[in-house]
Formats: structure tokens, C-alpha cells, sequence
């Protein structure tokens, strides 16, 4: 009918016919009520001392390995810390080799750079000056060459003029 795939429907059927097979064993014992009650009794303390001593070896071991577990799981974490800082540790070391190094050739490489400079600006305020000199004798050609050119347009305008 109804088969529960956990096997729950079975066990709660084995379940059932074990009680109900235990209850009419009682009932058509020959043993008389008393007898039963106190062999069910003596039945009943029996595995009630062995279910006790059951609990407490359980709760013993489970006990021991909670504070095993939490033994090696501290020395563990302490092993870890300990990893973690020395790689911390190496890290920072690492970290301050690496800043002295650059620093060291910062300091190498700085005045042959500022030479570099010193001596490219130099290069340019030459070129610079060598530019501005070109440039003025440029405007003193053309200015020249300008006033050169309005006296020979004044003598042309003379010259074309009507004589009075």
C-alpha cells in the first residue's frame, strides 16, 4: 500500500507486529500475571541499567573526543597564527629589502639625471638663444628690406608725379 521510500512505513510496521506480537505472548502465557509483571519488571530494570550504562559510556567517549577535538584544534590554530605571522613577518621584510633597493638606486641614478637636465637645458637655452638671434636678424633683413622698399615706392611716386 503505502511504501515510504526512507522505510519509515516499514519500520513503523516491524514496530507494531513486534508490540502487538509481545502483548498477546503476555496474554497467553501460562504464567500467571504476577510472574509476568515481575519477570516484565525485572525485563524493564535490566535494560533500563544496561540502557543508563549505555548513555554514560556514550556520553563518555563523546566527552573525550569533544575536548580531543577541541585539544587539536587549538594547538592547530596556534600552528596557523604562528605560519601566518612568520609569513607576515618574511612579507614585511621582503616589503622593506624591496623600498631600500629602490631607494638606493634612486639615490644612484639621481645626479647623473639632474646632470641629464642641467645640461639639456643648457642645450635648449642655447638653441633657444641661437633661435632669438636668428629671428631678430630675420626682422632686421625684412625691416630693411621694408624700408628699402617704401624709399624705392616714394622715389617711384615722385618720379610719376606731374611737375608743377
Amino acid at each position: 500500500m503505502g511504501y515510504d521510500r526512507r522505510g519509515g512505513s516499514v519500520f513503523g510496521a516491524f514496530l507494531l507486529g513486534g508490540i502487538v506480537g509481545a502483548v498477546l505472548g503476555l496474554l497467553f502465557s501460562p504464567r500467571s500475571g504476577k510472574e509476568n509483571r515481575e519477570m516484565i519488571a525485572g525485563a524493564a530494570q535490566k535494560y533500563m541499567d544496561e540502557g543508563k550504562e549505555f548513555y554514560e559510556t556514550g556520553r563518555a567517549r563523546v566527552t573525550e573526543v569533544y575536548e580531543t577535538g577541541r585539544g587539536t584544534a587549538s594547538e592547530k590554530a596556534e600552528e596557523l597564527r604562528g605560519k601566518i605571522d612568520a609569513a607576515r613577518e618574511r612579507l614585511k621584510e621582503q616589503v622593506e629589502h624591496a623600498s631600500d633597493s629602490a631607494r638606493e638606486r634612486v639615490h644612484e641614478a639621481a645626479p647623473a639625471a639632474k646632470e641629464k637636465v642641467a645640461k639639456a637645458g643648457t642645450a635648449v637655452k642655447g638653441s633657444v638663444d641661437k633661435a632669438e638671434g636668428k629671428a631678430g636678424k630675420a626682422i632686421d633683413y625684412v625691416d630693411d628690406k621694408a624700408k628699402k622698399a617704401a624709399d624705392a615706392a616714394e622715389d617711384i611716386s615722385e618720379e610719376a608725379a606731374p611737375q608743377s
